[in-house]
């Protein structure tokens, strides 16, 4: 398991990776560009967050076969360093011809619960195509 590196004041910042154990997307509208779609999601998380059968649920808008944007909300339940509890991440993220999808994620703030009461923080990812394991780095911080 990886552990939190104690990086100013309270801040931590932990790492890890997620897969997608699920994706089942739809077309919104006419199936033609901009092209509005929505995906439900299942992550499995791994190293700082510990989460199975993580819910998200994203809104896509492909400008083309292989690039767009989306935004999304992930309800995690597991444990963050050790920590036990739930909490809510609010994503925004785009995807272009590269094979790369950016995103970056922030706690929904008053989402945490139990030992993760006060969680605030801040994250990103970099997917890549084929890749099943996507890694991550997230800041917080615990009041």
């Amino acid at each position: 398991m990886l552990v939190a590196a104690l990086i100013e004041g309270n801040s931590m910042q932990t790492t890890g990776h997620f897969t997608v154990a699920r994706w089942d997307e739809s077309t919104i509208g006419a199936d033609e560009h901009p092209k509005l779609a929505h995906a439900s999601i299942t992550n499995t998380f791994t190293g700082g967050i510990e989460a199975a059968d993580v819910a998200c649920e994203y809104t896509l808008v492909y400008s083309g076969d292989l690039t767009g944007a989306f935004t999304g909300i992930q309800l995690v339940r597991g444990s963050l360093d050790g920590r036990a509890g739930a909490f809510a991440l609010q994503e925004r993220g785009h995807f272009g011809t590269d094979g790369k999808i950016r995103s970056t994620f922030e706690v929904v703030p008053g989402s945490g619960t139990g030992g993760l009461t006060g969680l605030r923080g801040t994250g990103e990812y970099t997917a890549e195509h084929g890749v099943p394991a996507v890694p991550f780095t997230f800041d917080y911080e615990l009041s």
